[in-house]
């Protein structure tokens, strides 16, 4: 990692990439890599709604974060600074920020802005994720377009792409990209290098800016549909995380695919007194990614964070997610749920020329 003793700017690194490559993850692993060097970290996870599982996720690894939440930072920068600023505070080395996954147009009305507080931050390239098997699908000739659309102008803005989960999918589709490498967050896989290159000020940051028609932007959002769930559950018999999680999930795979609602990414984290779980998955059907204490004893309180992005009316997601929390055996208080179809994008600001 290039760096200036005298320099005490911290590095902001902005991770970004289609719903489910990877970024949250691979955020971690990179903060335990720095931390391993002596470097301090922290993160601002970023998502249209609140109760955020990322955010869940970074605290229990013991990761210092922020949040900008109800639009993306495209639409929030104002408050994305705020929060680059409270971070900054704690003297960390290297702020990540994680856009949100349907979000593009990053280098016009992000990167390029914080060029302006060159002063106060070092900028690093804009890194975009890729899931190999989701690539495969969006590239596809009969792709949803909507997604497809928000896929393919990501990819054309990246400074640098990285193939995530290289130890699941070792084979990748070929695209037009200048950099490119392979990583897996599980394995540590291409890691320590992804940091040197981010951070070995050899790439150009924002090289691209991209002619958006913002119309389609605001059509290709609007597909999705939105749902972020909080909820504390006291089972009528004491039960581990897994018990309650693992049911539930497979019970929304189960109606969402016989109500045609596609999965586009679903994330839950639960908390106990024994210990935490989280899951993902990327598609109906697919086995959740599961991290977290799977042999955690029963306890009789639990708190359970849910984020669904899914291609299918908002309305009936919520009626469905409603009929399956209604059959958790136990009490549930503190019910707050999220639904929607995200609106129209704005950005607070956006430059047309790149520096």
């Amino acid at each position: 990692m290039s760096s200036d003793i005298a320099d005490h700017r911290p590095w902001i690194a902005i991770v970004g990439g289609f719903l489910g490559a990877g970024k949250t993850t691979l955020i971690l692993t990179a903060a335990k890599e720095l931390e391993r060097r002596g470097i301090r970290s922290a993160v601002i996870l970023n998502d249209q709604g609140n109760e955020l599982v990322d955010t869940g996720y970074a605290t229990q690894n013991g990761m210092q974060s922020g949040e900008v939440t109800g639009g993306c930072f495209c639409c929030r920068l104002s408050d994305l600074l705020r929060v680059m600023g409270e971070l900054s505070a704690h003297k960390p080395d290297v702020i990540f920020a994680e856009p949100v996954g349907s979000c593009t147009d990053i280098s016009a009305t992000i990167l390029h802005p914080l060029l302006e507080y060159r002063d106060e931050f070092r900028l690093a390239p804009f890194t975009v994720l890729v899931d190999p098997e989701r690539a495969k699908n969006l590239l596809a000739v009969n792709a949803d377009p909507d997604l497809s659309f928000l896929f393919h102008n990501q990819l054309q803005e990246a400074d640098l792409v990285c193939w995530t989960k290289s130890d699941l999918y070792p084979d990748c589709p070929e695209i037009s990209a200048r950099h490119v490498r392979q990583i897996s967050s599980r394995t540590g896989q291409g890691v320590a290098a992804w940091l040197d290159e981010i951070f070995s000020g050899n790439l150009r940051v924002g090289r691209e800016i991209l002619d958006i028609d913002y119309e389609q932007y605001a059509r290709a959002e609007a597909a999705l549909t939105w749902l972020n769930l909080q909820v504390t559950i006291e089972p009528r018999v004491p039960c581990s995380p897994a018990m309650i999680l693992g049911p539930l999930l497979d019970h929304l795979d189960r109606d969402f695919t016989a109500n045609h609602v596609t999965i586009v990414h679903l994330k839950a984290i639960i908390d106990s007194p024994t210990g935490f779980l989280k899951a993902a998955v990327c598609t109906n059907g697919q086995k959740p990614m599961v991290e977290g204490a799977l042999d955690a004893s029963p306890a009789s309180r639990h708190v359970l964070l849910l984020n669904l992005r899914a291609v299918g009316s908002a309305q009936r997601v919520k009626e469905i997610v409603e009929v399956e929390l209604g059959r958790i055996d136990g009490k549930l208080t503190g019910v707050h749920i999220d639904c929607f179809h995200p609106a129209a994008p704005k950005p607070e600001r956006r430059m047309a020329n790149a520096r």
